[in-house]
């Protein structure tokens, strides 16, 4: 599919070695989730209408080349069928630390990767007191979110007992960083709250020389701090190391450089459509 994307839509190869792992073009991504989860990340828009578009542009392209190979896309939240161990793992080298380490933290952190999916809706923000308000918001609107668009009731062929079973498997992935962030709601919260809580949250990884090293539960204040065990012992972060450790933490809103609403289960486009 991503090979495909490349030779006939003209979409640039994002690699790993010698994996092809994502492609991107104009802004936009698409890259492959740990079980192979298709991903389209957007080019930022100015209207609802223009994401509409690109979003039904994506699933010509997808939907044309998966006929040609006999494969096809269902939009839901939760694997319907499949185990655990009959999900191929995708060959990105953070995933295989993720792996060892999601059963030692929370009882359904291996659903989350191989068995989940979600739709996100992104907004930009103008300013801290402009950020301050929508992260409130959104965290407030995302269980109306997660109940209506619940999309995920079966689990390995059968139903689960769940409406959102995805929204369930969060509940015990890894407490310390998921869920709802009380403390935005504190007098005083801004861009530094929200920074000194990721500084806190267990590494799992840093990217060097085309490899990921394990750091596995430690902490990238001491990484600023030239703390880390091991062999970067002494070394400091990159822009780059905190841009990734950004993409680590998992709660119901993900704060950057733009706001990452999470809530909702996948679903049928017109359903994604619907979201934002």
């Amino acid at each position: 599919l991503l090979e495909s994307l490349r030779d006939r839509f003209n979409w640039e190869p994002i690699m790993e070695g010698e994996n092809i792992i994502g492609v991107k073009q104009n802004g936009q991504s698409v890259t492959l989730e740990p079980g192979g989860q298709f991903e389209l990340s957007g080019a930022p828009t100015e209207s609802i209408h223009e994401t509409c578009a690109e979003v039904n542009s994506h699933l010509y392209q997808v939907k044309s080349i998966a006929e040609e190979i006999g494969v096809g896309f269902l939009g839901m939240g939760f694997q319907p069928k499949w185990s655990v161990e009959e999900t191929p793992v995708m060959p990105k080298g953070r995933y295989k630390i993720m792996k060892a380490y999601m059963p030692t933290v929370g009882s359904m952190g291996l659903d989350m990767m191989f068995r989940t999916c979600t739709v996100q809706v992104n907004l930009d923000y103008e300013s801290e007191e402009d950020m301050v308000e929508k992260m409130r918001i959104s965290l407030a609107l995302q269980p109306i979110a997660t109940a209506l668009f619940a999309n995920s009731p079966f689990k390995d062929g059968k139903p689960s007992g769940y409406k959102s079973l995805r929204a369930h498997v969060w509940t015990d992935t890894d407490n310390a960083r998921t869920g709802d962030l009380p403390f935005v709601f504190d007098e005083g919260f801004g861009f530094s709250s929200y920074v000194d809580w990721v500084l806190d949250v267990p590494m799992y990884f840093v990217y060097r020389e085309g490899r990921y090293i394990n750091v596995l539960g430690q902490s990238f204040r001491s990484f600023m701090k030239g703390e880390l065990e091991g062999e970067l012992n002494g070394e400091y972060p990159t822009l780059d190391d905190w841009e990734a450790h950004l993409t680590t933490v998992f709660p119901e809103v993900r704060l950057k450089r733009f706001i990452e609403m999470r809530g909702a289960d996948s679903g049928p486009f017109k359903r994604i459509c619907a979201l934002p």
